[in-house]
Parts: C-alpha cells; structure tokens; sequence
C-alpha cells in the first residue's frame, strides 16, 4: 500500500493547571533508566471504528481531557535535561516542568479498518506512519516531548497512537495513564477522582549516588546493522489453546509453569526452530519484569515511572531444541523467580562500575514487550471501546508485543520476523495448531 498520510495539524498540549507548581520538580534517572537512552520510543496504539461525532469535536475532546489527565501525569509533559560534568561526563534528569505533549492530528482516507487488522506485508509500510515518535531515540527527550500522540482519521476508523520515552515511564505506567485520560475523556470530567496524588518512583539504590555520570549517549553513532527485510504478523492464540499449552507445559516440565510462560516458551522454541541458526548458538528470551513488588521494601502497584528490569534466560539453540517445551518454560520461570531485590541492586551497583548503554538488543533473541495483564481493551474515550491494538516502529527481528486478546482469557502477540521464517511458520502443522497466523 502506497497510501500517503496527511498530517492536519500539530500541537502542543500542557497540563491545565501548568502554572500550578508541581510536587516533584526533578526526577534523577536510574541504571535502569540510563541503560535505555539510545533506545528507540515505544510506540502503542488503538483502534477503533468510526465515531459518530464530528472529528473536529472529537480531536478537542481528546486534547482537553489529556490536559486534565498530564496535570496527575505530569512527567509525562516534562523534557529531560543533560547536564555536563567536569569529568567530560554528562548527567540526566527530568525537569518537570510541564513543557507539553507533542500532539499531531492527521488523515489517511484511504485506508480501512480491516488494513490495519491484517498488518499484511513487510516493514515499514503506511501503518508506520500512524505513530508519531519513529525515529526518536529516548535522549531526544532534551528537546522532544517525552509522550507524543497521534490521531489519524482512516476510511472508517480512527487510530490513537503514542509512543513515549522509557525513561520516564515503563508499560505499567502508560497504560494506566491511558486508562486515566480514556475515562476523563469519556466522562467530560476533570473531578478531583482523576486528580489524586501521583507516587512516584524515588531513589531505590541506597548504595548509588545521584546524578549518576556516564559518557555522553549522543557522541558515539547510534545506527546498527538491522534488516529492512522483515515481516509483522499477529498470531492469536485462543483461549482453549492457552490452556492446552499451558497443560502440555505443565505435563512436561519439574515445576509450576503459568500459562503465559507456555505459550512464550512454545514460540519461542517455534522461532528457533525455523531460524536455521546452529546448534552452538545463543539464543535469548528477554522479558520486561515489573518489579515493583520485588524490591526491598516493596513499591506501591500505582507506583509511576520506570520500575522494569530485563529478564533474560539464555541458552544454546542446541539445548532448546533437544530439551523442548518443557524445559524452555523452566528457564523463563527460572529467570524471573531470580529477579530479586538483590540482584537488581547487584545489576544497578556494577552497571555503574561498567557503564554500557546499548543501541540494540540481539538480532537472535525473542524480545518481549508489553503485557498481557494490561487492559488495553478498556480505553473507552467516549464512542466504544478498541476493537484492536498494535505497536509500532522500531521494528526489530524477533520483537514479539503481547497484549491480551479481545476474546476473553486469549492473548495476541504482534511478531517481527524474516520472510523465511514467517514462510516456515506458516508450512507448520502443529504451530497453526495453537496459533492463528493473521
């Protein structure tokens, strides 16, 4: 598809009450948080079918209500700031100082619901361009706003697609500050139940001063080698096959295995299969790990800011594909029971020593993001609910985004792949088995 998007109008949006001072106005950055600076945004979005309201309603609808909902969320509107050191260092932090969010307006009239649906087709493609932070990498966000929004207008739909610095705010925290502006959008309210205290994060590394110093991310070249020959394909998993996996796990394996981890284990030992790399390579199955709950003393669940720590179980292609599903699952269930307040400090006190701030994960590893505990269906702004979520750019080999499915107890997972192995995927009889290629 050839389609070109339109873009009608961009602006800035402010918290409503930016002159009103806010209670933090400095947020220093974490090993966690530095580690991420050459990262690309991440990029979400909804879909929903075409409202009744006029678009020009619609548009000023959704800005006003995210002007209440950054006045809660305010360092979502913040920038972050470099600071240079006398040690030819630089340090970071956000200022919270209600800057705005980057917010664009844009058509593509000829594109339909059903486009979108399919996600047919190679990387990048017109959907791409529904998103609005391609290209930015999260140490823009000195002259970037840190959430930016896009509302494009198709055929006979709207798209809703944001991306956000991860600096500032992990998976968690987005997606309940979507929740939050979807229900001040759909309730015309700015009442003080949207307005409550936010928590942040704090300082959590007792033994870590603060600001940290590392070498500048923008002075080394942030362009790698990536391929532009990939494919994206939804593979939807149903309940009923959820819970056969999850089974056949569970027969197969020593330990408890949750359903989750079923299934990420079956696609992953599925992708490693076809990828036609050898027996004595590494492959990895990196998962974001909320861990608030896991610190010492624990964070509050409503907690806001970047609390995600990269789990990664490592093993060779040799391993997996003799051991099979079985075992695959243990070692994500093993990786993520060793995620311990103790370990995260570990990790933060000797990235500190050994300051290394990548620009790419591997290009042969299962990258999970994102969260199938996240109700990405619930985000009502007024005229229904989503009938569909997706992510954009980057675009990585071997990025798998989980969300939950619309069907209840379902998961979806958005797949970055090459051809040959979507090809492969596709000729497996027993992978389309448990998992709708779409």
């Amino acid at each position: 598809m050839e389609e070109e998007l339109v873009v009608i109008s961009k602006s800035i949006v402010t918290p409503r009450n930016v002159k009103k001072p806010t209670s933090v106005k400095k947020i220093h950055l974490t090993p966690w948080d530095l580690s991420r600076l050459r990262f690309g945004y991440l990029q979400r979005g909804l879909l929903f079918p075409k409202p009744d309201p006029k678009t020009d309603i619609i548009i000023s609808q959704l800005q006003a209500s995210l002007s209440v909902a950054l006045d809660r969320f305010y360092p979502l509107a913040g920038r972050l700031v470099k600071l240079a050191n006398e040690d030819d260092t630089v340090s970071f932090f956000i200022s919270c100082d209600g800057s705005g969010v980057e917010f664009v307006h844009a058509m593509a009239k000829n594109i339909e619901l059903s486009d979108v649906l399919q996600l047919s087709g190679s990387v990048p493609r017109v959907f791409g361009s529904f998103f609005p932070a391609t290209g930015i990498k999260n140490y823009h966000g000195v002259s970037r706003s840190l959430l930016m929004v896009q509302v494009t207008e198709i055929k006979d739909g709207v798209f809703i697609g944001f991306g956000y610095n991860s600096t500032v705010a992990d998976a968690t925290s987005i997606w309940k500050f979507i929740n939050s502006w979807s229900e001040i959008c759909s309730k015309d309210s700015g009442s003080e139940t949207f307005q409550r205290c936010l928590h942040l994060k704090g300082w959590f590394f007792d033994r870590i001063d603060y600001p940290i110093h590392i070498p500048d991310p923008e002075t080394k070249p942030t362009s790698y080698v990536t391929s532009t020959n990939l494919q994206e394909k939804m593979f939807h998993v149903t309940k009923e096959n959820v819970l056969k996996l999850e089974a056949k796990t569970n027969y197969e394996a020593d330990q408890k295995i949750s359903s989750i981890q079923a299934v990420l284990a079956y696609i992953w030992l599925s992708m490693v299969k076809h990828s036609g790399m050898s027996q004595e390579e590494e492959t990895h199955c990196r998962l974001p790990i909320n861990m608030r709950q896991r610190l010492n003393p624990p964070l509050e669940e409503e907690c806001f800011g970047n609390v995600s720590q990269t789990g990664i179980a490592t093993v060779t292609v040799g391993e997996l594909l003799d051991h099979g599903l079985g075992w695959a699952a243990m070692q994500i269930n093993n990786m993520e029971l060793s995620q311990t307040d103790e370990k995260a400090k570990e990790f933060a006190e000797n990235w500190v020593k050994n300051i290394k701030i990548p620009v790419s994960v591997g290009s042969k590893d299962l990258v999970v993001t994102n969260s199938h505990r996240f109700d990405v269906y619930c985000n009502d702004f007024g005229w229904g609910k989503p009938i569909a979520a997706r992510a954009g750019p980057p675009y990585l080999n071997g990025r798998l985004v989980v969300f939950k499915g619309i069907d209840q107890e379902s998961l979806d997972f958005q797949a970055c792949l090459l051809p040959q192995v979507v090809e492969k995927l596709l000729e497996d009889v027993e992978f389309n088995d448990y998992v709708c290629i779409v």
